[in-house]
């Protein structure tokens, strides 16, 4: 058995570029920081971030350039991928990226909740993705809405 499975809770870097294939697929690529926090044998607080590359890839990637900006928290989930090539200058070079299959708005929106997008069914992760239901119905604007801490997160 086989699992190649990446998630990650972080804000992003910077804005989402997307592009268009030659096949017309749409890409959208965005970096997400991770931060960790620990302290030292000498008791003193220690930080350190960790930048995750990502790729998005057809309806789902539409829905990140749309609503995801740098500093947006999210939840990405998807898999690891690596892909290497020759620069210009003759080096091989590597990337390792998450490949995104879900993502979850994490953030506070006026006027709106944060969402859930995933693919629907069995279907590949660059397959088009859809809104999935949720268990209990979204607040309305006038119920508002409760904030998302991390340790309320089950996993």
């Amino acid at each position: 058995m086989n699992l190649n499975k990446g998630m990650i809770i972080g804000n992003l870097t910077r804005d989402p570029e997307s592009r268009t294939t030659p096949q017309g697929a749409v890409v959208t690529s965005f970096s997400v920081a991770t931060n960790m926090v620990w302290t030292d044998a000498n008791g003193q607080k220690q930080e350190k971030a960790e930048y995750h590359n990502v790729v998005a890839w057809r309806k789902l990637a539409e829905i990140c350039t749309q609503y995801l900006k740098k500093g947006s928290k999210v939840y990405i989930e998807g898999r690891l991928q690596t892909r290497d090539w020759e620069g210009q200058d003759g080096v091989k070079r590597y990337r390792t990226e998450i490949v995104a299959e879900n993502m979850i708005m994490l953030d506070r929106a006026s006027g709106g909740g944060g969402g859930n997008f995933a693919p629907a069914g069995n279907e590949s992760p660059a397959s088009t993705p859809s809104q999935s239901d949720e268990s209990q119905p979204a607040p309305t604007e006038s119920e508002g809405e409760e904030e998302i801490k991390i340790e309320n997160i089950p996993f």
